[in-house]
């Protein structure tokens, strides 16, 4: 996916949230966001928004010399997810569905995206795991997603976000661990997930888990290490979470599932589907409205 005219603001205003959250000094605000428009005035808009963020991310860190500037809200949300998580299991324990319901709980989680929104409220979680769980879904897609899942032997996992990864465990258990490889970034970018997040939620423990080798938000192919691309060529089927995986990886022919909460209008306009929209995603396949499950009631019994 290439980068939108309507990419560079948002790009623009997640290099203040960053710089921000580092330090009050003005002068510094302005050298980063000065820094950062001259490297977006040169930026190749046939690329994908990721690696434009790259670029921009490692300017503030090189500027600030932070190298992990959402290092407390990541340790935050990995808090809040894991204390909430056997709510999640409840969840679960009570669905018919438990599967498509692991699905909706893990897309759920894409919501903790503090690069698209920096000031995210615990009720905005509860409300869109509400949402995710009455959401209409692709039923034909989740059919295939439960069809591959069944048959797979190497399932290649692709986080996105700190906190996120816990509500990805819950998928994980119905999909099964041993067969799972899990992977988070090799740096810190944002509030995507590393090795240490992983490992500080437990998933390290649960299955394998390796890192990406490199620091894009999203899954920029070329950037990646060996040990990644072996991998993403061995699997049988590919999960990736969010949606700068989305917008780095939709492109490729290969059997990967997408699951992504739509965000904004540049990626609801791509999906063609509505900003808000649960996404179950097929590489390939075209997007439907599907079926309407209604699950209604089922978090307030057990989140509030």
């Amino acid at each position: 996916m290439r980068t939108y005219f309507d990419c560079m603001p948002c790009l623009i205003r997640q290099a203040l949230d960053a710089v921000r959250l580092i330090t009050k000094d003005e002068s510094i605000h302005e050298q980063v966001l000065r820094e950062v428009l001259r490297v977006t005035s040169t930026a190749d808009l046939h690329q994908s928004p990721p690696v434009m963020a790259q670029k921009m991310h490692r300017l503030i860190r090189q500027l600030t010399k932070i190298d992990d500037p959402y290092k407390r809200m990541k340790k935050h949300f990995n808090t809040f997810a894991l204390a909430f998580y056997p709510k999640l299991q409840r969840i679960i324990a009570e669905s018919k569905e438990p599967l498509e319901t692991a699905v909706r709980l893990a897309i759920a989680g894409n919501i903790i995206d503090l690069g698209v929104k920096s000031s995210l409220k615990t009720r905005d979680i509860y409300k869109t795991i509400d949402e995710a769980l009455m959401a209409e879904l692709d039923l034909t897609t989740f059919d295939d997603f439960k069809a591959e899942a069944a048959t797979a032997k190497n399932i290649l996992y692709i986080a996105d976000n700190a906190g996120e990864i816990v509500f990805d465990r819950i998928l994980i258990d119905q999909l099964g661990t041993e067969r799972i490889i899990f992977v988070v970034k090799g740096r810190p970018v944002i509030n995507d997930a590393t090795m240490e997040d992983a490992e500080a939620t437990g998933l390290a423990d649960l299955v394998r888990v390796i890192d990406n080798g490199d620091d894009a938000p999203g899954t920029i192919h070329e950037s990646c290490s060996e040990e990644f691309h072996r991998c993403f060529e061995e699997a049988d089927m590919i999960i990736a979470k969010g949606q700068g995986n989305y917008e780095t990886l939709s492109d490729f022919d290969k059997n990967i599932f997408f699951l992504l909460k739509a965000k904004c209008p540049v990626i609801a306009n791509h999906l063609g589907c509505k900003i808000g929209t649960t996404m179950l995603r097929r590489q390939n396949n075209t997007y439907s409205e599907g079926i309407k499950h209604e699950h209604k009631g089922i978090l307030n019994k057990v989140s509030r």
